[in-house]
């Protein structure tokens, strides 16, 4: 074996220890299995069309390297980010397009987190997964946004704030409404009507906007009885759902592979939720201050 063999297969192989570390990188970026994938790929072939010799610190220069891959790849999708539209939501919602990377996805992320990260601006984006996320120092992150390290800490500073969110209620009783609430999506997930029923007042009442409901259904449902045998029109949904903090209450959050479809804000008392309103509607959905339980990685 050659001499230049060998350095190919060191390089590869010190590549390779870090493959799962900048998989992670990419996927909290990008909130996408395969994007992340074709990341971490053309980081590779960068890597191999450069002289090893010129690269000090190999940790640092791959994750510098797929850092901007992941910061282009989010500036180009915002630059083309399409809502989906109301009269589709019904039939699509429910697909989360392959169930094993959507499951590899929300396990090593988190459906919350992923749908908060999507939230914020790209720099902002990178500066707090690579802070907070993986402990870049800011001296390295300053130049992947191209800000000084101080404004790359604000970046993800305010990140962090939207992020975490602040709740309208005191712990006692957001702990208490959160209760509920994972036990209404537990009993809508599951689809047994008397776990339903314990879960919802008598004379709960649900209101929805358009997009959410088929063509014909009422937006205003009264009655336990009445909603919990409905539930199946977005129960078979309850699976892409998680609980987050919505505009700082506790409700519920519809995302497929961690992008945002419906949102159930959910009012409790007594131990009951008395109503709840399902929002589908693009422009409602993103005026919602949406955030991570306190606690929670999502």
């Amino acid at each position: 074996m050659g001499r230049d063999e060998v350095l190919d297969e060191t390089l590869a192989a010190r590549f390779e220890a870090e493959r799962g570390r900048l998989r992670a990188i990419a996927q909290r970026m990008l909130g996408a299995t395969g994007e992340a994938e074709d990341a971490v790929q053309e980081a590779w072939l960068r890597l191999v069309r450069t002289n090893p010799a010129e690269i000090g610190n190999l940790p640092g220069w791959l994750t510098t390297v797929v850092s901007r891959i992941c910061l282009d790849l989010l500036r180009a999708r915002a630059a083309r980010r399409e809502e989906p539209t109301g009269d589709s939501l019904p039939e699509t919602v429910g697909d989360g397009g392959d169930p094993e990377q959507e499951a590899l996805l929300v396990e090593s992320v988190g459906r919350a987190l992923l749908v908060v990260l999507d939230r914020l601006g790209p720099a902002e984006r990178v500066a707090f997964v690579l802070h907070d996320g993986f402990a870049v120092p800011f001296e390295q992150i300053a130049p992947i946004v191209g800000r000084t390290p101080v404004a790359a800490k604000k970046l993800a500073s305010r990140a962090r704030q939207r992020v975490r969110g602040t709740a309208a209620e005191p712990p006692q009783q957001l702990a208490g409404h959160q209760r509920v609430v994972e036990a209404f999506l537990s009993a809508a997930r599951g689809g047994e009507l008397h776990d339903l029923l314990t879960v919802l007042a008598p004379d709960v009442i649900r209101r929805a906007d358009p997009a959410a409901l088929p063509a014909g259904r009422a937006l205003v449902a009264h009655g336990a009885l009445t909603i919990a045998q409905e539930t199946a029109v977005w129960g078979r949904r309850a699976r892409f759902g998680t609980v987050a903090l919505v505009d700082g209450v506790p409700g519920i959050l519809i995302a497929p592979d961690g992008r945002l479809r419906l949102v159930l804000r959910v009012s409790v008392a007594q131990n009951q939720v008395i109503s709840y309103d399902v929002i589908a509607d693009p422009a409602r959905l993103a005026a919602m201050e949406v955030a991570l339980l306190p606690d929670s990685n999502g």
